[in-house]
């Protein structure tokens, strides 16, 4: 999730996951994956760099699974 600025001065907390396209009109409009749009004062490359750190920090703290990690061979049995 990242903090924007609405138009209004409003504060708006958006999904960085569901963000679809930024454009650069005289403002900058977020297009978001649900076909919402919504109209911020933050710069393009501001927003891009918000993203980005979102998505540093959600996958700096993920755990990498091992899959071999405890496991153990089991011994076989012929008969």
């Amino acid at each position: 999730m990242i903090k924007l600025e609405k138009l209004n001065g409003t504060m708006i907390v958006v999904n960085a996951d569901i963000i679809e396209s930024i454009e650069a009109a005289p403002d900058t409009v977020l297009n978001l994956a649900t076909g919402n749009r919504f109209i911020v004062k933050n710069p393009v490359d501001e927003v891009v760099a918000k993203v980005i750190e979102y998505k540093k920090k959600v996958f700096a703290e993920r755990k990498c699974v091992n899959p071999i990690e405890g496991f153990t061979k089991k011994e076989e049995k012929l008969f």
